[in-house]
């Protein structure tokens, strides 16, 4: 499982080779999908669950101004924590 940390206005690039078969749930704040053509998404708030896989998802993006959460669960994948910042998971 990784742990995805979005600061506001944050933005995060869905790689498909990296992200093939994930589901995610937002545990805290707001994140919005950007969707393949730059169009914007819709905005999930808590408990929301979607997953990646054949949706044209192209990023993550929180559109709010705090901090948003999302655990994403991929299978076989190790438990790692990803900031806002870089674009791949940082092992913990």
């Amino acid at each position: 499982m990784w742990t995805l940390t979005l600061c506001g206005g944050a933005r995060v690039a869905v790689v498909a080779a990296e992200w093939h078969d994930a589901f995610g749930v937002v545990t805290r704040g707001r994140l919005q999908l950007e969707l393949h053509d730059g169009e914007p998404g819709p905005v999930l708030g808590r408990d929301a669950g979607f997953w990646l896989r054949g949706t044209g998802v192209r990023a993550l993006h929180n559109p709010g101004r705090r901090t948003a959460r999302v655990h994403i669960v991929t299978p076989g994948a190790k438990t790692v924590t990803c900031q806002s910042t870089p674009r791949t998971p940082v092992a913990e």
